[in-house]
């Protein structure tokens, strides 16, 4: 299930979805806003364009909408139902959790975005691997 060929490997491991050995992101996790979704312009082992088209990343926002929404769900029910917090109480853990996994949810958002369309090439990775 999480081993190198899959797309889960891909997205937990930050890593090129095409090759699987080149970073995906520029930066190791970080709060800092200006480098949190920093992405090399190729793969630097099988050189995959990851912008694929003008504007390729904006469908990121649609998969970045549903993770908040299922977020923001998650952290009602539990504050509701296990902390037994009023409804103000809840809207502010959920605006405390959605900010503070934000840059978990840019990076997410990005890296499902463009698994969604380029798969693991074994051929691709074999080539690499020879030079």
């Amino acid at each position: 299930m999480f081993k190198k060929g899959t797309k889960l490997f891909s997205v937990v491991k930050g890593k090129c979805p095409r090759c699987q050995e080149g970073d995906f992101f520029k930066y190791k996790f970080t709060f800092n806003p200006s480098k949190v979704t920093k992405l090399h312009d190729n793969c630097p082992y099988c050189n995959l364009k990851y912008m694929i088209e003008p504007s390729f990343f904006y469908g990121a926002m649609y998969v970045n909408y549903g993770i908040t929404v299922g977020l923001s769900i998650v952290t009602f029910l539990i504050s509701t139902l296990i902390f037994n917090l009023s409804m103000l109480q809840s809207f502010a853990a959920i605006i405390i959790a959605l900010l503070v996994l934000a840059p978990i949810n840019l990076r997410l958002s990005r890296i499902l975005w463009i698994n969604m369309f380029i798969s693991f090439d074994e051929k691709q990775n074999s080539v690499v691997k020879k030079h």
